[in-house]
């Protein structure tokens, strides 16, 4: 039975990604063991390290159609470790004792790193293909709402006026520099493991480093400059990149959560009936996505630092700390492809209010343009005596409630510089929104 939120019936789906799932499946991580011993008897054969007849042998009886689970968990709970159980099983399998070659100069861990390092390539072209169309969603976002606008936020109060556009190509700026990051970081993380013992490959008399290259071409992974048992910054940087994906995730997350309060009603997630509906409140409507994103990334945040614990490993073989390795980061990579799919849809179909947008903008009656009339008015009077005017202004505004432009123009220091309507372009937010639309299209501009 399925005791965990990402194996969940009813979960699963929800919080993770089936995709994802599969990749680091028991069935697909004993099949990666299956694919290196027979890429290893294979190279092997070739380079005459063992007999050719027992390398044909071994390639064949690594088939995971073959593999007796009930056979595989009994041995690993007994031994504590998978390979030495799957080793046996090709063994036999094979005729006349060739299987005896299997394994040859290998050690458990240059297996189960090796695959892990397969599992983590399959893992990352998935995410990379879900930033690639979150990438693509954000832009036409951007693209669309560039010149749309909204009211910029600082410690959730209005600030001064920014375009919807510009809001979503800042974000499209972080999510392109993940991209960057994971074709960075591959070249670092894509790198096989075989050094046998103490990763010095002294089991093998001759071919240890043509074995250990061959092996690592027929992967199609890179040839490690030396072994990396307990040297696991690579790993890290996985969960750590990971983490920095999920904390992306969450701002989009968390700034579409606050436009769809009732009291903002600026953006909200793809409707579907009865979805995000409350048990009590019929007229609800729930961010549901965005829960959901944000309890994924927390736990995902948790995670990554765990891989940071188990690089603190001991001499050449570590005792533990690997084996966090084993929890957390099947976990982290399945939690952060439910937090991706959960985005894809909320972007993808992201209901834009431009109205509400605007009517927003309004509430203060203007107040939220008076960094507009201070600069405006700083070339009469002075930045600073004009701040501390404006200020005041301001403060009168909302004592007697009333809009900051019928305020301005009853002021009479100010109406001996400007007049009614030179104030009215001082307060139009249209006026007000900076260098927005070039920042949207330099950002549109990068993309590849």
């Amino acid at each position: 039975m399925a005791a965990t939120i990402i194996d969940s019936k009813i979960f699963g789906d929800i919080f993770s990604d089936a995709r994802m799932r599969e990749v680091w499946s028991d069935e697909n991580r004993t099949a990666k063991y299956l694919d290196i011993e027979r890429a290893l008897a294979k190279v092997q054969g070739e380079l005459g390290i063992i007999p050719k007849a027992a390398a044909d042998e071994i390639v064949k009886a690594c088939d995971i159609a073959r593999i007796d689970w009930v056979k595989l968990k009994a041995k690993t709970e007994a031994i504590g470790y998978p390979i030495i159980a799957v080793v046996n099983q090709i063994n036999a399998n094979c005729r006349d004792g060739l299987g005896e070659y299997c394994h040859w100069g290998a050690t458990t861990q240059d297996i189960t790193d090796t695959a892990t390092v397969l599992q983590i390539r399959e893992g990352l072209a998935l995410v990379e293909a879900d930033l690639a169309e979150l990438s693509a969603s954000i832009a036409a976002l951007a693209k669309k709402h560039r010149d749309t606008p909204i009211i910029g936020r600082s410690n959730l109060q209005q600030a001064t006026p920014i375009t919807f556009g510009y809001k979503m190509a800042s974000i499209l700026a972080g999510i392109e520099r993940h991209r960057e990051r994971l074709a960075q970081l591959k070249p670092r993380v894509l790198v096989g493991e075989f050094g046998g013992a103490s990763g010095t490959l002294s089991s093998l008399e001759k071919g240890a480093m043509e074995t250990q290259a061959g092996l690592m071409k027929e992967l199609g992974l890179g040839q490690p400059l030396i072994s990396w048992h307990t040297v696991r910054d690579n790993i890290a940087e996985v969960g750590a990149f990971l983490g920095l994906v999920g904390g992306s995730l969450g701002k989009i997350a968390t700034d579409v959560k606050l436009m769809m309060q009732t009291e903002v009603a600026e953006v909200f997630e793809p409707f579907a009936p009865g979805r995000g509906s409350s048990s009590t409140m019929p007229q609800k409507r729930n961010p549901i996505s965005c829960l959901y994103i944000h309890a994924n990334i927390s736990v995902v945040r948790q995670h990554a630092a765990a891989l940071m614990d188990a690089m603190v490993a001991d001499h050449e073989r570590s005792t533990g700390p690997w084996e966090i390795e084993w929890v957390v980061l099947p976990e982290i990579f399945c939690l952060i492809s439910g937090a991706l799919k959960q985005a894809r849809f909320v972007l993808a179909g992201l209901e834009v209010d431009a109205v509400q947008m605007r009517r927003n903008i309004d509430l203060t009656h203007g107040l939220v343009m008076s960094e507009a009339v201070m600069m405006g008015l700083g070339p009469y009077i002075g930045r600073e005596y004009a701040h501390d005017l404006v200020y005041d202004l301001c403060r009168q505004a909302l004592a007697e409630k009333r809009p900051l432009i019928d305020i301005l123009a009853a002021h009479p220091e100010i109406a001996h510089h400007v007049d009614r309507a030179k104030l009215e372009e001082f307060c139009d937010p249209m006026n007000n929104l900076g260098q927005a639309g070039v920042m949207v299209d330099r950002v549109l501009a990068s993309l590849s």
